[in-house]
């Protein structure tokens, strides 16, 4: 009889994780666990986003807990693990005087390629990235949206199980970020997962499966974004006349409800008994029906609630 084949490690996994610098606190007792996909890492400027990804790399050491990768731990093996890892810098970091083709070919090298594989798969992926016309030009002669593709195209040279990129629509306009966005969306359908880093909510709506949100180096919550933005989500009534008579009707029946700019703001986990509540109550009351329409609450709500209940 065959044996059934045992669970795949979740992408990340870490227990107490903390780390400090003197008297201040960058990752507080984390404890997680993230599946593989596309991951959103969000939190405010210093909520300990970079200081985690330093940890899950290996360039930093904890002050106490664990971190695993794939199942591997990364103080066992912390080169083996970045053999396995991209990573996408926020902060300048390419040599301004060779060709983007040179900087992510010698960036293959140094990940193991050889050194016909890192310059054919250098082209590759800077055509993928969209400088292929452009990749023979000094990088110091690049746009801020170009310089950022070519971060992210060294990050992905060596095939990598996982990327993390920190912040990799930083600096860009509206349609730099748009393309930014829809690059590594492309990547997480070609079964790379992604973390990606970045105090943008909007951007991980659009573009992550899960999120983990960090506030001063805490963990706000953990969770699929869908399932975050159902649950907070709300229904918006309008009636001509008894908004506080409805609203009172509501309460009764146990659903909470406020009314903000002369519309009522339904709590909806669930829709469709908060519809069916409203429907009743509106009947009974015999008001007169303008409006219902569903809202789903934006991962900002989600921040702004979790943070404020810890």
């Amino acid at each position: 009889m065959g044996t059934l084949a045992a669970d795949p490690p979740p992408l990340l996994r870490t227990q107490g994780l903390t780390k400090t610098f003197g008297s201040t606190t960058a990752v507080r007792d984390l404890t997680l666990e993230v599946p593989v996909g596309r991951i959103g890492l969000v939190g405010a400027n210093g909520a300990g986003k970079s200081t985690f990804f330093k940890l899950v790399l290996g360039l930093m050491r904890p002050s106490a807990g664990t971190i695993e990768v794939n199942g591997r731990s990364v103080a066992d093996d912390p080169v083996r693990i970045r053999q396995h890892i991209g990573y996408m810098p926020e902060h300048e970091c390419l040599p301004l005087d060779q060709s983007a083709a040179d900087v992510v070919a010698m960036l293959g090298e140094l990940s193991g390629l050889r050194s016909r594989d890192a310059r054919q798969r250098a082209s590759d992926m800077l055509d993928l990235v969209g400088l292929d016309e452009a990749r023979f030009r000094p990088v110091g002669t690049y746009s801020t949206g170009m310089k950022q593709r070519v971060k992210l195209a060294q990050a992905i040279v060596a095939d990598p199980d996982v990327v993390l990129l920190d912040e990799p629509t930083a600096g860009l306009d509206p349609t730099g970020r748009d393309e930014m966005l829809d690059l590594i969306a492309r990547l997480g359908q070609e079964g790379v997962s992604v973390v990606m880093s970045t105090h943008l909510l909007a951007d991980v709506e659009r573009t992550c499966d899960h999120v983990v949100m960090l506030d001063g180096g805490r963990l706000v919550v953990s969770r699929e974004v869908e399932t975050l933005m159902v649950m907070t989500g709300s229904v918006t009534v309008e009636v001509d006349e008894g908004a506080d008579l409805l609203v009172a009707e509501l309460a009764r029946r146990g659903h909470q409800a406020k009314v903000v700019d002369g519309r009522i703001e339904v709590a909806a986990p669930d829709r469709d008994v908060a519809l069916d509540a409203i429907r009743d109550a509106v009947a009974d009351l015999d008001l007169p029906l303008n409006r219902l329409a569903s809202r789903m609450a934006s991962l900002d709500d989600v921040f702004l609630r979790e943070a404020a209940g810890r």
